[in-house]
């Protein structure tokens, strides 16, 4: 009994640590959330002063997909020394995951109702208890084999593939979050039937909240050079139907299309996962 209170203390000690390592990606993450058609709680939200955000410029037009394109982008780094890790699924499932448990997370962090932590981590915990949309599925993912059984309940018992975008010829004094980039190269179209992507959500470890869409949705490989010397390998998802998306979704202010008039498309963040059938 002593040595499993012992070991259960060290790991919320670990957990701690990791939380205070990581406020800095909780601001992040808030910023670098994919779109949610019903709760507009991250960065692709309604708020009219948000369309200035430099970390919107990661929406683009399905043709401007050609060889020589030119665009600014917003490309995040990450730093592997703040970045939380997954859990393990025994670790995961020994913390509460729940917005009814929200006071008793914030009581044991030490953190205050209305801090920005407290504030994100109960938008990821909303978000997350969202219901799906029609023809959607969705789900978070607090450790990684979590992760993996509920995208094989997406995507079959299949062989996976994981794709992440890289960033290369990175240098602390060449390279800049926002600047033009050019497309090197005719951008590669994944073709799948299915995919499911996952992105960081902010917390004091990682949550990936994850989702499918059926329809016609078209992924891409797009080889990206920076205007100071930086290349990126990026995954980018094209969603052919928006006109179930919500009218304020701000992609739509970005691009000055409205719903279901355009597709809509979107550059992946190097810490977001796309899973895909390995063929």
């Amino acid at each position: 009994m002593a040595s499993s209170s012992s070991c259960s203390l060290l790991f919320h000690v670990l957990l701690l640590i990791q939380f205070c390592s990581s406020r800095d990606i909780i601001d992040k993450n808030l910023k670098n959330n994919d779109h949610n058609e019903e709760n507009h709680i991250t960065i692709y939200g309604k708020n009219e002063a948000e369309d200035f955000d430099p970390a919107l410029k990661v929406f683009f037009n399905v043709n401007d997909l050609y060889k020589g394109k030119k665009m600014p982008i917003y490309f995040a780094t990450n730093d592997p020394s703040t970045t939380p890790r997954l859990l393990t699924r025994d670790q995961a499932d020994s913390i509460p995951f729940s917005s009814s448990k929200l006071r008793y997370l914030l009581d044991f962090l030490t953190l205050s109702n209305d801090s920005p932590q407290a504030k994100a981590m109960e938008q990821t915990l909303k978000q997350c208890e969202l219901d799906p949309t029609p023809g959607e599925t969705r789900f978070c993912a607090t450790s990684l084999e979590s992760m993996l059984d509920l995208t094989r309940g997406v995507l079959g018992m299949v062989k996976l593939k994981v794709l992440t975008t890289k960033t290369h010829n990175l240098s602390d004094s060449g390279y800049t979050l926002l600047q033009e980039y050019t497309f090197l190269k005719e951008p590669l179209e994944i073709h799948v039937p299915d995919m499911v992507a996952c992105h960081t959500m902010a917390y004091p470890y990682a949550v990936y909240y994850c989702h499918a869409q059926k329809g016609n949705n078209r992924a891409f490989e797009i080889s990206l050079g920076g205007k100071n010397g930086n290349r990126i390998d990026a995954i980018a998802v094209c969603h052919m139907d928006t006109s179930k998306w919500d009218t304020d979704h701000v992609a739509f202010r970005v691009l000055g299309v409205q719903p279901g008039s355009s597709p809509v498309c979107h550059f992946l963040p190097a810490d977001n996962i796309m899973w895909i059938p390995s063929v």
